[in-house]
């Protein structure tokens, strides 16, 4: 089958063996790809500070159709639409877990809106609700709003009955558009007076949690406009994967600040996670309410233009490559 291949020098093309689905695994023939930050860092060679590798196939987001299942798998069967998120989907066949392998709902959803889901809604459900322990009513934050995940994030927050959603971006054209996903207020997180801005919108107080995508330089900041005993989760580290962080300010406020990660979590969690977002999120899915705006497709045989395009950071919502 052909696949895109990380080669000496970038992304390649190349024939490779067309993968075996495991007891527990769906083969999928892949016909839609969302891009995401892993994806190019893989893609680049390296994955969070690690070695990538030749010869390593990235693609964490993909759909297509069900050709073939293990013998543990009874959720799908061939020939169900189905959304995936695993490893190694930038080819013409892919596997992923039972766990991880989703139907797309039948309300006329394409390949490539599909292709934009999967990561967003395990990640941001997982984020604000399993491990942020949001509760309807509560303020919320999305740092790195513009991203598509951070859109899904504001849509998932409002959807399950947030008080108010602050989206931020560095980006002014991106910030201005952050309402029409959910967002009451729109900050610039550059900007000094963005905690002024929150404190003055929450009476004073800070928002309930912070879903964090930036890191680095808002560490600070974040926990001075989050309430006293309020929750402030680390999901990505785009402003720098360091930084000063005080902690007398950590311990005054009581903020719990809580690390997630998918790299480091069972195929058990993943499971638990999927069905959790499934639970809550999946009537609004079917309903249409959660959507993101795709910026651009491409075709998989210029996969390695499309990473550059991601790595230029000028896209508002989904990269997604497709598939005949």
């Amino acid at each position: 089958m052909k696949a895109a291949v990380v080669g000496e020098n970038g992304l390649e093309i190349r024939e490779i063996d067309t993968p075996k689905p495991g007891p527990a695994e769906v083969l999928i023939k892949v016909r839609a790809c969302g891009l995401n930050r892993a994806d190019a860092m893989v893609a680049s060679g390296m994955a969070h500070g690690r070695a990538g590798g030749a010869g390593t196939v990235p693609g964490i987001e993909y759909v297509g159709e069900v050709v073939e299942t293990g013998p543990e798998v009874s959720n799908v069967k061939p020939g169900d639409r189905v959304m995936c998120t695993g490893v190694q989907g930038w080819g013409e066949y892919a596997t992923a877990d039972w766990g991880r392998t989703v139907p797309i709902p039948a309300n006329n959803m394409t390949w490539a809106q599909a292709a934009t889901l999967p990561v967003g809604l395990q990640t941001m459900h997982n984020a604000l609700v399993t491990a942020g322990r949001f509760k309807a009513g509560e303020a919320v934050m999305i740092q790195g709003a513009s991203t598509g995940v951070g859109m899904l994030g504001m849509q998932i927050a409002k959807a399950m009955g947030a008080s108010l959603v602050v989206g931020s971006s560095t980006n002014l054209e991106r910030r201005a558009r952050l309402g029409e996903f959910g967002a009451d207020l729109a900050v610039d997180s550059t900007d000094p007076a963005w905690v002024d801005q929150i404190l003055e919108a929450t009476g004073g107080e800070g928002v309930d949690l912070i879903v964090d995508q930036v890191s680095g330089y808002v560490a600070n900041q974040n926990m001075q406009a989050t309430k006293i005993l309020g929750r402030i989760v680390n999901v990505g580290r785009l402003g720098g994967f360091s930084g000063e962080f005080n902690f007398d300010l950590h311990a005054a406020r009581r903020i719990d600040y809580i690390g997630v990660t998918f790299r480091t979590r069972s195929v058990e969690e993943v499971r638990d996670i999927v069905t959790a977002m499934k639970a809550d999120l999946w009537d609004v899915v079917e309903a249409g309410e959660l959507a993101l705006p795709i910026d651009r497709e491409f075709a998989f045989d210029d996969a390695a233009e499309a990473v550059e395009y991601m790595k230029a950071n000028k896209h508002f919502g989904k990269i997604v490559m497709t598939l005949d």
